[in-house]
């Protein structure tokens, strides 16, 4: 291809993306991100989570945020330094990101893309405990479900809704369920099998599924790339969710 034609195309290229920058900007679109893990206590020392880095949620914020969108990232604990581009709240336990992304609503997109502990001590001890304690079990309870909590809230539900899926096996078939459950309008299906992607690495490799039963697998690469194309997905969806009402 000549010179001139690449030239071209990245011309087009920057011309669509601050076109659709500024539309996003005058439309004032906001967004709320979650990732990262949480920590369920069940003293002051030890807690119930799980492997998740926060990275892939952080960058899809970024990419949000770069396309001009007002975006909050609710972030669980995790060794991530922010970037002052995007408004940070960080929290602990699943309670803690519930009432946080209360408190950020309404909002028209949502992208729920922390790893929330599925259950939680049912008591938390005061006081560390011992090794020569008698117990004999720890009883849990179920944590609340922020993505199934939004997609059923007829009063604040999202104008876009996005879930993630953390699967170990059969991939497609359990997200599309998650997907139609708790009422999203795009599932991002992670195979967390694989231990060289997803949790707690800086590759990742997910497919992007849509109500409509449209797929797009996005094969390994960094986060970062991976989550500029899960953000265009989540705009391209909005606007035209957004022009289908005018």
């Amino acid at each position: 291809m000549s010179k001139i034609n690449w030239q071209k195309k990245i011309f087009v290229f920057l011309e669509k993306f601050f076109r659709k920058k500024d539309l996003l900007k005058k439309k004032k679109i906001n967004a709320v991100v979650t990732t990262g893990p949480t920590k369920e206590y069940l003293d002051p020392v030890r807690f119930i989570s799980n492997e998740s880095s926060g990275k892939q949620g952080y960058e899809i914020a970024l990419e949000l945020s770069r396309l001009g969108i007002k975006t909050t990232l609710i972030s669980g604990p995790t060794k991530l330094r922010y970037s002052h581009d995007i408004k940070v709240k960080e929290v602990v336990s699943g309670n803690d990101m519930l009432e946080a992304v209360k408190k950020k609503l309404p909002t028209h997109i949502a992208v729920c893309a922390a790893a929330v502990s599925d259950f939680k001590p049912l008591s938390i001890k005061k006081n560390k405990i011992k090794k020569d304690s008698k117990i004999t079990e720890i009883k849990i309870e179920k944590n609340p479900d922020i993505l199934g909590y939004l997609g059923k809230n007829n009063r604040y539900k999202p104008k876009l809704l996005v879930g993630f899926a953390a699967e170990t096996e059969d991939l497609i078939k359990n997200s599309i369920k998650k997907m139609q459950e708790k009422f999203c309008d795009i599932i991002i299906a992670n195979d967390v099998s694989n231990k060289k992607i997803g949790f707690n690495s800086d590759i990742n490799e997910v497919t992007i599924i849509d109500k409509n039963g449209k797929t797009q697998k996005i094969k390994k690469n960094s986060k970062k790339f991976v989550a500029s194309l899960i953000a265009k997905k989540i705009v391209d969806t909005f606007l035209l969710n957004e022009k289908s009402l005018n």
